[in-house]
C-alpha cells in the first residue's frame, strides 16, 4: 500500500505501508512496516537522514514500524563520546580485547561467516523466522548484497577461531549496528556487549558522533540490552532526548529509577 512521500535533501522517497503481519519482537503482537521505496536509489547521506528518523536496514530494505495503537519500538542511539561504561561493561572489554582480535573486512560471502551465523541463530533464536530460513540465499540477501553506502564486517578472533561478526554500515556522523552473531558455546565472553563495545570504540576512533542501536523494547528481553549503555538516545517522535544513567527509558518526561 503507497503511504505517501518523506522529504530529504530536497527530494522526496515514497513510502510504503504494509498489511498487518505477526510482530517479530512482540509474541500475539500484530504488526505494520513502512518501507522507503525499495527502487529508490540510496546513497550514504540518504540513509543517514533516514536514520535520523527513526528508520532502521535489513538488506536492501530500509524501514520503521507503523503499528495501530503501539509505539513499543523506540529508535536508540549511543552518544559516542559521553558514553561512559559501567563497571560490568569494563570487565567485559577487560577480558575479551586482552586477547581477542578485532578486523574490519569488506562485506563478502564466507563460509565461515555462514557456518557461524547457522550456529548462532540455531541456538539463540530456534524456532524463529530467521532460524527456520537460515539459508545461503537468506543470508546473502540480509547482510552481504550490496545497497547503495559502505558496510564493514568486524570480525572478532581468538587465534584463528571466529568468535563474532559484527555487521556495522559507516555513516558520515555514525555507525549503525545492522545485525551482531557470535559463537554461542563462549556464552560466558558476553560477546554480544563485546560487540556493541568495539562498535563504539571504532566510531570513537574515527570521530563518527553516533552509534545507532536500532529498536529498544521494554517487553523484549531480546532488545532490552540497548538500556545499557548510557547515556542513551532515544527519538520521542520529534527530537533525540538523552537518557542519562538511573533515568528509565519512557517516551514521556524522564524519571528517576
Amino acid at each position: 500500500m503507497h503511504a505517501g512521500a518523506i522529504p530529504l535533501n530536497r527530494h522526496h522517497l515514497a513510502l510504503y505501508l504494509t498489511g498487518e503481519h505477526p510482530c517479530s519482537y512482540l509474541d500475539g503482537r500484530q504488526a505494520r512496516t513502512l518501507f522507503v521505496d525499495p527502487h529508490a536509489q540510496l546513497d550514504g547521506a540518504t540513509y543517514e537522514s533516514l536514520l535520523e528518523q527513526g528508520f532502521r536496514r535489513s538488506g536492501t530494505h530500509v524501514y520503521r514500524p507503523a503499528c495501530r495503537g503501539c509505539a513499543a519500538c523506540i529508535p536508540a542511539r549511543i552518544p559516542v563520546e559521553a558514553f561512559v561504561p559501567n563497571r560490568s561493561q569494563r570487565r567485559n572489554w577487560r577480558h575479551n580485547a586482552a586477547d581477542i582480535r578485532l578486523t574490519a573486512a569488506t562485506p563478502s560471502f564466507q563460509p565461515e561467516h555462514f557456518a557461524l551465523y547457522q550456529r548462532y541463530l540455531a541456538t539463540r533464536h530456534p524456532g524463529g523466522i530467521m532460524s527456520t530460513d537460515a539459508t545461503e540465499e537468506a543470508y546473502r540477501r540480509f547482510l552481504v548484497e550490496s545497497w547503495g553506502g559502505a558496510t564493514r564486517f568486524l570480525e572478532m578472533r581468538l587465534g584463528t577461531r571466529l568468535l563474532a561478526v559484527a555487521i556495522t554500515d559507516v555513516l558520515a556522523r555514525g555507525l549503525s549496528a545492522v545485525y551482531t552473531f557470535f559463537e554461542p558455546a563462549m556464552s560466558r565472553r558476553a560477546l554480544g556487549t563485546f560487540a556493541v563495545l568495539a562498535q563504539i570504540e571504532t566510531a570513537r576512533h574515527q570521530q563518527r558522533p553516533y552509534l545507532y542501536l536500532g529498536y529498544w523494547l521494554h517487553d523484549s528481553p531480546k532488545m532490552r540490552y540497548k538500556e545499557h549503555f548510557r547515556p542513551l538516545e532515544i527519538l520521542d517522535g520529534r527530537q533525540w532526548r538523552r537518557v542519562e544513567r538511573g533515568e528509565s527509558i519512557s517516551l514521556g518526561e524522564p524519571s528517576r529509577t
